[in-house]
């Protein structure tokens, strides 16, 4: 039986923000001065009950009424700043201590990931502070560009978190700042209502914030989409060109098959559909 080969670091890990010029040092003293009977299975445990403690928080400030003055946004925010601390140092301490588990790491760490988002965006629909139906729709959105994340992984070997240098740890402190100025100002009133057959929704302040995040988390995955599906395929017609010619080269097809296949394919170009990215860029 063939051995499985086990990688000893999960792809090409990019990760340009904002705050990365202050994250990265932080996370780096953190995993020096951790205690050693903390692991990384512990952080990511960590984080996750984070999430719990934010989700849950956001619920009892929707029941305990308006939003001002509502200690229940400060213990979201607590359960924020856990969750960003559990979430980003479980990987740095793995690799500080030279302790990697790259395929149990990544697939347990975004499986987390995805249900402390579902829990932590239920919360924030149940809190009062966004309309839930609209919340579940920037929900959705927030998943497709984690999924856009994985698949780009897989497919380039490159783990890029962002390429519009914001991340999950400015959308959290984002948040806190929206949680501090919730406690001094409320909710807000409701600024228009809009009706679809029996849905309505009343667009506070915060039902159009979470909406404009929602809307623009959908363009990017587009976007990312766009982008790297063409690039992709660019690279897969050249290096199906090599392996056609090292074919030939070996006899394995003649030279006039060669021909008929890059006929086929520089038709199939001319005919595809184009692509979002296609219609803003000239070719060159």
């Amino acid at each position: 039986m063939a051995k499985k080969e086990v990688r000893t670091e999960k792809d090409k890990r990019t990760n340009d923000i904002l705050l990365g010029p202050l994250e990265r040092p932080a996370l780096a003293f953190f995993a020096k001065h951790m205690p050693m009977w903390v692991n990384s299975d512990m952080l990511t445990a960590f984080a996750a009950l984070g999430a719990a403690l934010t989700g849950l928080a956001y619920f009892w400030a929707g029941q305990a009424g308006d939003l001002k003055g509502n200690g229940f946004l400060f213990l979201a925010s607590l359960g924020f700043i856990i969750h960003w601390f559990g979430d980003s140092l479980d990987g740095t301490l793995a690799r500080y201590r030279h302790h990697e588990r790259p395929n149990y790491g990544y697939y347990t760490d975004h499986a987390l990931d995805g249900l402390s988002s579902l829990v932590i965006f239920m919360g924030i629909g149940l809190s009062g502070l966004a309309d839930f139906s609209v919340t579940m729709f920037a929900l959705a959105c927030w998943l497709l560009a984690m999924m856009q994340v994985f698949l780009k992984t897989h497919a380039t070997n490159v783990f890029e978190m962002t390429s519009v240098r914001i991340g999950p740890t400015e959308i959290r402190l984002l948040v806190i700042i929206v949680n501090t100025v919730l406690f001094f100002t409320g909710g807000g009133s409701p600024l228009a209502t809009i009706k679809l057959q029996q849905l309505t929704i009343a667009l506070t302040p915060g039902t159009i914030v979470v909406g404009v995040v929602g809307v623009a988390l959908l363009i990017y995955f587009i976007y990312q989409v766009s982008v790297t599906g063409h690039k992709l395929s660019v690279e897969d017609l050249e290096a199906l060109k090599e392996k056609n010619a090292e074919r030939a080269r070996k006899g394995i097809l003649s030279q006039m098959e060669i021909d008929r296949r890059a006929m086929a394919e520089k038709k199939a170009l001319k005919k595809k559909p184009k692509s979002l990215l296609d219609y803003f860029t000239k070719p060159e």
